[in-house]
């Protein structure tokens, strides 16, 4: 199951999220969102736990509670849904004469 942590600190880590979630059980994968050309946290992350039932304890226990400073939000993570697509560019013709 993949939960959504938002709220974080800017100074947590991916190694910081997943031993926050660790102590409901096993955890998969945990990623802090990173600003792909500054490389600075985005506020939130992902973490994904394999089991349904400790996932649903993590998100119980763990929303509301401090994590580096910062009270997290935490929920069960939703499919992006399609709508919004990135910038464009200039599509018109240009008269080169």
């Amino acid at each position: 199951m993949n939960i959504y942590v938002g709220n974080l600190s800017y100074e947590c880590t991916d190694e910081d999220l997943k031993q926050a979630f660790q102590a409901f059980g096993q955890v998969t994968s945990a990623t802090v969102i990173r600003d792909k050309f500054s490389g600075k946290s985005k506020g939130f992350g992902f973490v994904e736990m394999p089991t349904q039932a400790e996932a649903q304890n993590a998100i119980k226990d763990m929303n509301g509670k401090d994590l580096k400073g910062r009270p997290i939000n935490v929920n069960e993570a939703r499919p992006r849904t399609g709508g919004g697509g990135g910038g464009g560019g200039f599509h018109g013709s240009r008269d080169m004469r």
